[in-house]
């Protein structure tokens, strides 16, 4: 029988968690916002984007509602802004006519809410309802914080001028390459999404059986270079290879590269937060749609996995039937796993990190690029929406495609071996990339 992990929790351990989760998104919040002026953070950079002064606020707002109003049942601090930071009911492109606080005033609003959230988790039981169990209503908030962070790094990379962030490029692979292309995943059931990983959100949740038949997956994403092939041969000119509203995307749109690619003199280039260089031919490709990953994989014979494919792939240990936290076992991410966090502004080269390398041999599961599935966006048997049904609920349906894995953007604390992204199959900002399968 398959079973799954149950992390070490504790009351003491939980606490000293949150702080350190809470403290890390601000920071990382904090180096996003200064390192621009004042006009770039009320600019709307791109109409698919906030502003960054939107996010900001946004940040702060939902800290308030969830914790010093749901948990502490404190009166609103500013009732009349509640509306301008609900994502649902103005648009991104419409943002930046409303009243926004300036950036000083929505730095101080956010910095005057986790104050008071600080003081509130030194005395309150991480226990006695759902929301305080296992601390999972801090951890929602940290995780809430850094996916916006993610957000406002995308804006960055949409921004047009000269470079503002700066961090230290990966470094080469550690130990030798995968021994394959590809593995062979056994069939057999696994243990899919959690029901004890503490601050998993709603749409992870319950674990369930899966039943998988026998496929084969990339031990690496697919490659700068292996998509220059594709392009090459091709790829974007053949209707053969396209879904039908891929194609009409494409073609309506001009497209004929990845998003942020030019050719210049016989060269490929690419512009990558305010600087333009060489396409790095053994790095994971970056900012592609589901449409334009679903078309390589048709053109290489292959497809892309379904989303149990990937999870089976990234957590079953076939020796002991467990499902892990993570490819490479229970323990927290460290640098020597994954290329997480934005300790770096770019992936690191595929078939690195072999310390983060799933009992098969798969590579990069986690970190450097999300990853395009083939499934979906739905509910697994058993869901229930929590605490609220727009985080998830709404977004079920054909019309989203679920991502796996993270990428460089993203934080440890909203990655895991069970964690669900998903996006409309038009969607090339967003830091995706792709692995591919086969069947058995």
């Amino acid at each position: 029988m398959t079973t799954e992990t149950h992390p070490e929790t504790g009351t003491g351990p939980l606490r000293e968690r949150a702080v350190a989760a809470l403290t890390a998104a601000r920071a990382r919040t904090a180096a996003l916002t200064d390192a621009v002026d004042d006009p770039d953070l009320t600019a709307q950079h791109s109409p698919l984007m906030s502003p960054l002064v939107w996010d900001l606020a946004h940040i702060g707002n939902m800290e308030e509602l969830w914790l010093l109003r749901n948990v502490a049942g404190r009166a609103s601090m500013r009732p009349e802004i509640d509306p301008l930071y609900d994502a649902f009911e103005h648009p991104r492109s419409e943002r930046p006519k409303l009243p926004l606080l300036g950036p000083a005033e929505a730095r101080g609003y956010a910095a005057e809410v986790r104050g008071r959230v600080f003081d509130l988790l030194e005395r309150t039981p991480l226990e006695g309802t759902a929301l305080l169990d296992g601390g999972y209503v801090f951890g929602m908030i940290a995780q809430h914080e850094q996916q916006h962070d993610e957000t406002m790094l995308i804006t960055h990379q949409l921004r047009s001028g000269g470079p503002v962030l700066t961090a230290p490029d990966p470094g080469p692979p550690q130990g030798p390459p995968p021994e394959s292309a590809d593995v062979l995943v056994p069939g057999g059931p696994f243990t899919m999404g959690t029901s004890a990983e503490p601050w998993s959100l709603d749409n992870e949740r319950p674990a369930h059986v899966r039943e998988v038949p026998a496929f084969r997956i990339d031990t690496a994403p697919v490659t700068n270079a292996a998509f220059q092939a594709f392009m090459a041969d091709g790829g974007y000119r053949e209707r053969r290879w396209w879904a039908a509203e891929g194609w009409d995307q494409i073609r309506a749109h001009d497209i004929g590269a990845p998003l942020f690619w030019t050719r210049e003199g016989g060269q490929w280039l690419r512009r990558r937060f305010g600087v333009t260089e060489p396409v790095p031919a053994d790095e994971p490709v970056l900012h592609v749609s589901w449409y334009e990953a679903d078309a390589y994989a048709r053109w290489a014979g292959r497809r892309l996995p379904t989303e149990a494919e990937w999870e089976k792939a990234a957590r079953h240990d076939p020796v002991s039937g467990r499902s892990r936290r993570y490819p490479w076992g229970d323990a927290d991410p460290t640098p020597a796993h994954a290329n997480l966090g934005q300790r770096h502004l770019r992936p690191a080269a595929a078939g690195g990190y072999p310390a983060g390398a799933s009992p098969l041999g798969v590579r990069q599961l986690i970190g450097d690029v999300w990853e395009w599935t083939s499934s979906d966006f739905l509910p697994y048997p058993g869901f229930r929406a929590f605490p609220y049904r727009e985080y998830s609920e709404v977004f079920f349906g054909p019309e989203h495609k679920v991502l796996r894995g993270g990428s460089f953007a993203v934080d440890q604390v909203a990655c895991r071996g069970t964690f669900r992204n998903w996006d409309l199959p038009v969607r090339r900002q967003i830091f995706a990339g792709f692995r591919t399968a086969g069947d058995a």
